[in-house]
């Protein structure tokens, strides 16, 4: 009987693993950030739940989150300043209500979602790096997103793109990205810890990343089609993701349609 016993806890303890763990190896040894809130293509809209869920599924190890502040100061996850792109309305973030706002109705019949919406179902299935792009210094305010990061449990292993107005409230609680001359830069603080900062750049070289890891920071390589689009990297993204891996990188924020680089 007392045999039975360990076999059964045995088994399920082997079946019980919590829905975040199960994640970690989905592209290994790769850990993949879905740029724009998840898997975004034709038919899964950015910022949507369905983009989120998709790379869930994918196994995506974080998603990045859009952050805006609506009129009345509600937080909400979308990229571009205005709704024009993905809803038809040629007005701004923070001159609509969320009453407004929640209105809106995209061509797949996606919605605005508020932070504390995507946070909730993120919540023990993937970490999250938030891409603050909240306009000047509000104390209260940077305090109510932290505080939406602990109550879903994400702050611990969360990254953040800040804002000029917003780091130094920042550092310390939450990581902050860096360009490598702000790394070198931050080593001088008296408060300095390679625990608040990640470098994250589109180019990253070998000596780089080895000056960046021997410090003890995280490494980071940006992934997203406008940088191709634009011309800002020349080289064919095929060719500048195997050097990246070549220079040592392991975690990459990426457009979902790179995803098969990583396969």
């Amino acid at each position: 009987m007392q045999r039975i016993k360990w076999l059964l806890i045995l088994f399920f303890s082997g079946c019980c693993h919590s829905p975040l763990l199960a994640q970690e190896s989905g592209f290994a040894p790769f850990q993949l950030i879905a740029h724009r809130g998840g898997v975004v293509n034709d038919t899964l809209p950015e910022n949507s739940l369905a983009a989120l869920e998709e790379a869930i599924k994918r196994g995506y190890d974080r998603v990045e989150v859009d952050v805006r502040l609506t009129k009345d100061s509600l937080l909400i996850t979308h990229h571009d300043r205005d709704f024009q792109r993905y809803y038809g309305v040629n007005r701004e973030v923070s001159d609509m209500s969320w009453e407004e706002i929640r209105e809106l109705r995209g061509s797949e019949g996606q919605q605005v979602l508020t932070l504390e919406t995507v946070l909730a179902h993120c919540r023990g299935k993937i970490k999250v790096m938030i891409d603050n792009k909240i306009s000047g210094f509000s104390e209260p305010l940077f305090e109510s997103l932290l505080a939406l990061l602990d109550a879903y449990g994400l702050r611990s292993g969360a990254l953040m793109i800040g804002t000029e107005a917003s780091t130094e409230y920042f550092t310390g609680k939450i990581k902050l990205s860096c360009s490598m001359d702000q790394l070198k830069e931050n080593r001088n603080r008296a408060d300095f810890s390679p625990d608040h900062y990640y470098l994250f750049s589109t180019a990253i070289s070998p000596q780089e990343f080895e000056w960046a890891t021997e410090q003890g920071f995280l490494v980071v390589a940006a992934l997203n089609a406008w940088v191709f689009e634009n011309g800002r990297i020349r080289e064919p993204a095929e060719t500048v993701v195997e050097n990246l891996k070549q220079a040592g990188v392991r975690t990459f924020q990426i457009d979902s349609v790179y995803e098969p680089f990583f396969r």
